[in-house]
């Protein structure tokens, strides 16, 4: 009877020191896999670069690719980049009319366009319509053992499969950004004149005073590492796809949301590096709307 308090008084300090102690073992293994998972995709990234500069790529095997990955993108890119100009132009008209500078209106949905929307909208549907499909058709195979038969012939994977798939990437999503720039300044220049009236001479006059050609190389820039990193994660997931047809869909789906949200930690500091750059050049300081 002595001991039964000495149990239930200890009872309680247990069952919080083996929560604690569930925790920190979760945490311990969610930073050790998220380290391990870093590792591999850089690793990958490495020997891709490898067989791209070591060997010299072919050409019935490029073209298809950049078929897929370019010109099939397109449609979905125009239509995108066509409305994201006009969703600017109504959002920012009630603002720009109550301090009296409608006019001023071609400035700031041209440049958003140019510097940060239309590089992440053409990134954005690159990855959801091309990255999930590299990923779950490298899956397939991975799933299918047509890589490991591949393997077993001799032929590297990296160069046969990754390498085209990430060149098409690489070079043809500045394309498809120059699309969407040219798509959004195209939509928010129609919905300006034609349906809010705004006089056509100030909108294009004031755009060509705050949007120069550093904007315009600064969104084509940003995109180069878009699509290198879309290419790299969706491969990448590919490759490492778990057995069977879910292990395939987790590959896709993965595929599209880490490509996403590493475009905009991309976009995030090449903006912050780029400004900074911008505004070291301009002796004037930073351009004002006002």
């Amino acid at each position: 009877m002595a001991t039964a308090p000495a149990t239930t008084t200890t009872q309680p300090t247990a069952g919080v020191t083996g929560w604690l102690a569930n925790q920190v073992a979760n945490l311990g293994a969610f930073a050790m896999n998220w380290v391990a998972g870093v590792g591999d995709v850089t690793v990958f990234a490495f020997q891709t670069l490898r067989w791209l500069v070591s060997r010299r790529q072919r050409r019935d095997v490029l073209i298809p690719n950049f078929y897929r990955i370019g010109v099939m993108s397109l449609p979905v890119v125009a239509l995108t980049g066509l409305f994201i100009g006009m969703v600017l132009a109504v959002q920012s008209y009630a603002q720009f009319k109550a301090i009296g500078l409608e006019t001023r209106l071609g400035s700031v949905i041209n440049l958003s366009l140019v510097r940060e929307l239309g590089p992440v909208l053409a990134a954005t549907m690159l990855a959801g319509r091309v990255g999930s499909a590299m990923a779950a058709e490298l899956g397939t195979m991975r799933v299918t053992e047509q890589i490991d038969a591949l393997e077993s012939m001799g032929a590297n994977p990296l160069y046969y499969l990754v390498v085209p798939r990430f060149l098409g990437c690489l070079v043809l999503i500045p394309s498809l950004t120059v699309m969407a720039d040219f798509m959004g300044v195209l939509g928010g220049y129609f919905y300006s004149h034609v349906l809010l009236g705004i006089d056509y001479h100030h909108y294009w006059a004031n755009s060509r005073e705050y949007v120069d050609a550093f904007d315009f190389l600064l969104g084509i820039f940003k995109s180069l590492f878009f699509g290198a990193a879309i290419a790299l994660v969706s491969c990448h997931h590919g490759f490492h796809c778990q057995p069977g047809a879910e292990g395939v869909g987790r590959a896709a789906t993965n595929a599209f949301v880490h490509s996403f949200v590493l475009i905009l930690i991309l976009d995030l500091f090449l903006g912050i590096w780029l400004n900074n750059v911008h505004d070291f050049f301009r002796p004037e300081g930073p351009r004002r709307l006002l």
